[in-house]
């Protein structure tokens, strides 16, 4: 049976567990940027950065699998999105990671709440993954309730902190911390994105 199955068999692989590592992957870059905020830790700014290579290392391999595959558990089109969008919060996380420590930025306490959004967030499409392969779609759709409410608290935090930083600090300030909630907001539609995706997917096999 081995030898059938390996020359003659249609290749199958776990897309399920392909996809989860690269969630957590993406996950991990989340969460600690949202430790850099909590503690100005920017020994966790660094680990974003080995947290990305990590993820893109995954997103290649998914994506190598993806075109070499004939059978997949859910659509190739749902999974191609599903790997770039978690890609991209990666990316999105390593790029303000960048802009952080180029501009020495420390984390207003005001801040806090955009955080607190992004990591509940991020923790919220790790528990939908979760629910995927056990076909539980009403759990899956109230995280990714979860996940659509907050992407609207984090759009209206970061015009707050916008705000706040117009009225109370001097141009340069203002300026760079307008980039840096720009790329919160960002990893947010990210988020948001892959939530999405995972809706799509979940609803195809469900």
């Amino acid at each position: 049976m081995g030898i059938i199955q390996k020359y003659l068999l249609p290749k199958e692989v776990d897309f399920n567990h392909a996809l989860k590592q690269q969630v957590d992957a993406s996950r991990n870059c989340v969460l600690d940027l949202c430790l850099f905020c909590q503690k100005n830790d920017r020994n966790a700014l660094k680990a974003i950065l080995e947290d990305e290579h990590q993820s893109r290392a995954l997103k290649r391999k998914n994506m190598h699998e993806l075109l070499d595959v004939f059978i997949t558990p859910y659509d190739k089109e749902s999974i191609y999105r599903m790997i770039t969008q978690l890609d991209w919060i990666a990316l999105s996380v390593k790029h303000l990671a960048i802009e952080l420590l180029s501009y020495k930025a420390d984390c207003p306490e005001h801040y806090k709440n955009i955080f607190k959004m992004l990591a509940e967030m991020v923790e919220a499409l790790d528990e939908a993954f979760n629910y995927l392969t056990q076909k539980e779609l009403g759990k899956i759709l109230s995280n990714i309730e979860i996940i659509y409410d907050h992407y609207d608290e984090t759009t209206k935090y970061c015009a707050l902190a916008a705000v706040k930083h117009l009225h109370e600090d001097e141009t340069k300030v203002y300026l760079a911390h307008k980039e840096i909630l720009n790329q919160l907001k960002e990893i947010s539609k990210r988020i948001h994105t892959s939530a999405n995706t995972l809706e799509d997917m979940a609803m195809k096999i469900i």
